[in-house]
């Protein structure tokens, strides 16, 4: 299993690095002149001033602005003289800034209070801060963490969050971190991608590391007659492989053996299907999904489980556990011709016209779509050479075999991390082919035709792939890319809510093996 880098660790402010909670529902019970009760817990813990505020004004009638400059006033004076780091924050804190990893605060209270703080802390103990004022909408909305996260140039899925409320906690998942939260005066239920903690005494970097989700690199490539149109292809292939650090790769162009040559050097598990088709993972292949016996064009899948190992504290101590996420990888060739691109560009052919021709691919792909719908609760990803460009990048023609695959719920990650078709075209056909084959010296059109599509998945990244010197058609066989199309590669977080423990080793973290 390989989790994602931590990036960042984000602290809320009140309650989680402080202990003042406790002198926040002091300020809100002088100003509201009564003691508060468990009814009133959601209104005031983790809420900014000015929607308690409107809360003690809709109960009392007295002025909103008059309340918010009173509960300000009480808490500012209560923070002078009473503030205390919770138990285990300053070490945590410095434990984090010895391994470089930055932190931010992140906080609904408004600047002057945390300024406050942050003098009895160490301003320089965060890299950025994030207050009350800083965004127009602060928690339980996400965008005080997205904010911090933008500051620091950090994905939130590779962040951590450490709260003390339930609000806090929704506002650091809806931005999309893991969360550790250490419940100060209200309880917080554990939920897939939160741990709960009584503290955070012995809390460490690594501890925080193991919260974050496991990270998925999606690979899809034509291979090129199995690439045996370049010379040591099988070696050229291998590097490629190995530099780009994938998890798995559908493979289209097999021509046989290649995905079980690839995978067995690779010390991989592989599934062939046809003489075209293959997917090679270094997670183990649990399934093998649609026609084993698939023609040249269609598609063929694999049930893939991503294994490992997590932490898990709810039961009263920390022991190992064993977490296994099952996602479905598809990989699909269809037909090449007739071909948009060149009817578009060499025959001029209207919209309506190139829209009917791809009525056999579109057929192809929903046959393909009816059976990864016999699975619907599990994360897929659908990859491969569609031999046709994308409704996304194409606005003059609404290309109907992707639009296919959105209706069915699929989104292009590389779409997703580059919504710029202009800026960022992503062409996968062709780094070899700058001129069309028939010798008329017309320009090849470039397009994007290979797509990596997914379903109940996040993406962190998406790239294409080509590496190495190359030339032109027909001078191919010394390339060091063995390939006529370039590789898509995707980087997926893969959702919290699809990690569930399935046993619990027994053994507590630290014990010897």
């Amino acid at each position: 299993m390989t989790r994602l880098p931590l990036q960042a660790v984000l602290f809320d402010m009140d309650g989680t690095l402080v202990d003042t909670e406790r002198l926040w529902w002091e300020a809100v019970e002088r100003v509201a002149g009564r003691p508060l009760t468990e009814a009133d817990r959601p209104q005031v813990l983790g809420r900014p001033v000015e929607h308690t505020a409107r809360w003690l004004a809709a109960g009392t009638g007295r002025p909103e602005a008059e309340l918010a400059e009173a509960l300000h006033r009480e808490f500012a004076d209560r923070v002078r003289v009473g503030i205390v780091p919770r138990p285990g924050a300053l070490a945590l804190l410095d434990a984090l800034a010895r391994e470089s990893v930055p932190t931010a605060l992140v906080t609904a209270s408004p600047r002057a209070v945390a300024d406050l703080v942050l003098d009895a802390l160490g301003a320089s103990r965060f890299a950025v801060t994030v207050t009350a004022d800083d965004t127009e909408h602060t928690k339980p909305a996400p965008d005080p963490y997205l904010a911090a996260c933008r500051a620091l140039g950090v994905d939130a899925a590779a962040c951590v969050a450490v709260e003390d409320t339930e609000t806090g906690v929704a506002s650091a998942e809806a931005a999309g971190c893991a969360v550790l939260a250490v419940p100060s005066l209200a309880p917080i239920a554990p939920a897939p991608g939160r741990t709960v903690v009584a503290g955070l005494q012995g809390v460490t970097a690594d501890r925080l590391r193991s919260l974050l989700p496991q990270r998925l690199r999606v690979m899809t490539w034509n291979l090129w007659y199995g690439g045996t149109k370049v010379r040591d292809h099988r070696a050229k292939q291998l590097k490629v492989l190995t530099e780009a650090d994938v998890d798995v790769v559908g493979l289209q162009e097999t021509y046989g053996t290649a995905a079980e040559e690839l995978a067995e050097a690779l010390g991989w598990h592989h599934h062939r299907a046809g003489e075209n088709l293959g997917i090679i993972s270094r997670h183990p292949i649990t399934a093998g999904l649609g026609d084993p016996d698939v023609g040249f064009y269609g598609a063929a899948g694999v049930r893939v489980r991503v294994c490992g190992s997590d932490v898990d504290a709810g039961v009263g101590v920390e022991v190992e556990v064993d977490v296994d996420v099952d996602v479905d990888v598809w990989t699909v060739h269809l037909d090449c011709a007739p071909y948009g691109p060149y009817e578009a560009a060499f025959d001029g052919l209207s919209a309506d016209t190139l829209t009917a021709h791809e009525e056999g691919r579109l057929a192809r792909l929903g046959d393909a779509l009816r059976r990864i719908g016999e699975s619907p609760d599990v994360p897929v990803v659908l990859v491969g050479d569609f031999n046709c460009p994308s409704h996304l990048d194409r606005p003059d023609v609404d290309w109907p075999v992707t639009r296919a695959a959105e209706e069915a719920g699929f989104a292009d990650s590389y779409r997703q991390a580059h919504p710029d078709p202009v800026r960022q075209p992503g062409h996968t056909w062709s780094p070899v082919h700058a001129e069309h084959e028939d010798g008329s010296g017309r320009p090849e059109p470039q397009d994007r035709i290979d797509f990596v599509l997914h379903r109940g998945l996040r993406v962190l990244d998406s790239r294409t792939l080509v590496t190495g010197g190359i030339r032109p058609w027909p001078d191919v066989e010394d390339n060091d890319w063995p390939s006529d199309h370039a590789a898509v590669i995707t980087t997926f977080a893969l959702a919290p809510a699809t990690v569930t423990p399935s046993a619990v080793t027994g053994k507590s973290v630290g014990e010897g093996a």
